[in-house]
This record gives C-alpha cells, structure tokens and sequence, in this order.
C-alpha cells in the first residue's frame, strides 16, 4: 500500500484541465449528458483528491478520508478521478454509459472508493453526519467531506442531518456547496431562493451553527488553503464546517457556461467550436 503525496498547486491546476477533458470527451462520445452539473465541481474534487484528502493506493484503508458526493448525477469527474488515481480501471470509465459498471448516479462501492450511493438527491448530507459521528465515537482521525449541490440543499433531511453535526460538535466533518446557481433546468432565484436577501445559503449555514467560509470554487489554492486551515484547528474547534464554493455550470465549455438548457444535453460540434477553457 502507497499513501498518495499531495500535488502542488500548479499540478493540481494541470490536473483539474485534464479532467475536465477527460470528461467532455468520454461523456460526449457516449451519449452520457450530465456534463455541466459536472464540470462545475470538477475543480473542487480535483481539489480534494490531489490536495486535501487522506488517500492510499488501498481504495479501502481504514485511515482514508471519506467523500460523499452527494449531487451524483454530476459524477462524471469523480469518475474520471478514480480512474486517474488507479481506484477503477481505465477501461470501465472510458465505457461509462455503455459496458461498464458505472451508473449515472453514483452507487455504493467502496472497492473502487465510492463510499455512499446518493441518487436521491438530499441524503449525501446525512450520511456523511452518520459517519462522521461513528468516527468520533470510536475516536477514528479521518475527515469526512460531502460534495452537495445547491438545489439540493432545499431538501429537509439536509437540514435536520445539519442540526445534529452541530449538537454533536462534528468538527470532523466539512460540507461543500457546489454553488452554481442553476438546479434542473432553471436559475434558483426563479424556485426557491429569496430574491431580496443576499447572500441566502450564508444566512442560513450560520443560523444553524456551522463554520461557514465561501470562496471561488474553480479556485484550487483558495479552497485548499481555507480546508487546510480547518484541519489545522479542529483539535480546538468543535463545529463542522461548510465552504460555499461559488462555481459555473458547465464551466470549460463556452457554449454551456451559465445556460440552463445544457443540464443534460450533449453538446453539438458547432456549439463545441464556441470554445473551452482548458487546452
């Protein structure tokens, strides 16, 4: 077993770009259309799998951190990943949406490093609260860390699963918003968010007790510098976290960048000649 170095800054950035290749072109050559919910949380993954997380070439190590990825429809770079880091076979990935095991929503595997399935959205949350509390019962160091969208987090079990973080001081837990403004096919000021009140996912994160910080979520180095200073004061925090990263859906692609049409769609080659933004 090899416990995986942690890659600069600069490598991260090259990293997240091929990823975000290896998505457009694996998913677009196999019909698979959830390509913008995933490219906006490509960079936070990328950020957490080469720079921030606890990981071994052992998928199942006991000491490893443990993602949950909750807004599973949008796990095309969570595959490409665990395919680069050596967790599934190339060849499985490269057939998604085809022969291979992997579904469109992530399921459970913990052979190949998927720790939670989470197709219905709303219960990543809550199970990373489940084993963020087991791990402080037996005293266990892992992290936890949950990838959640945010028109997911109009879902209640979220909030509920939140409340009980806090009661029990799950300083061992960091949520992730994948902050892109769309859920579905619209903007979520036109659903569910309050048009008036800036800010509305800060309010209430900070209402109900969390540790709340935003910052630009295709941002690698700041998102690793603010979860780095977290890990560094748990010892004399007792809250969990939630990092409001600020992304674009469909970021990479032009043509896809901001548009709500673009939740599952492939894109044309004309639209593909718009242009991206990774070589």
């Amino acid at each position: 077993m090899k416990v995986f170095k942690k890659l600069s800054i600069k490598e991260i950035k090259v990293k997240a770009d091929n990823v975000r290749k290896d998505v457009v072109t694996v998913s677009g050559r196999n019909g698979a259309g959830h390509i913008a919910p995933s490219l906006s949380s490509i960079d936070i993954l990328v950020s957490l799998y080469y720079g921030i997380m606890n990981l071994s070439s052992d998928a199942e190590w006991g000491k490893r951190d443990r993602l949950i990825f909750s807004k599973a429809h949008g796990c095309y770079g969570l595959y490409s990943i665990l395919a680069d880091i050596g967790y599934i076979e190339k060849k499985d990935w490269e057939e998604f949406y085809k022969e291979s095991f992997l579904s469109g929503c992530v399921e459970r595997n913990i052979e190949v490093g998927i720790e939670a399935g989470c197709g219905s959205l709303g219960h990543g949350i809550p199970l990373a609260v489940g084993i963020a509390f087991g791990a402080k019962l037996q005293k266990k160091t892992y992290r936890v860390y949950c990838v959640v969208g945010d028109g997911e987090m109009q879902e209640g079990s979220n909030w509920e699963a939140i409340q009980f973080a806090v009661k029990y001081k799950l300083s061992n837990l960091t949520i992730i918003v994948d902050n892109n403004q769309l859920q579905a096919m619209d903007f979520l000021i036109n659903i569910m968010t309050l048009e008036n009140r800036k800010n509305d996912l800060m309010v209430k994160m900070k209402a109900f007790g969390l540790d709340v910080m935003e910052c630009n979520g295709h941002n690698s180095k700041e998102m690793i510098h603010i979860i780095d200073q977290w890990i560094n004061r748990s010892k004399n925090i007792e809250k969990p976290q939630v990092l409001i990263a600020k992304t674009i859906k469909g970021y990479g692609l032009i043509c896809m960048e901001n548009d709500p049409k673009f939740h599952f769609r492939i894109p044309t080659e004309e639209e593909l000649h718009m242009g991206k933004r990774y070589e």
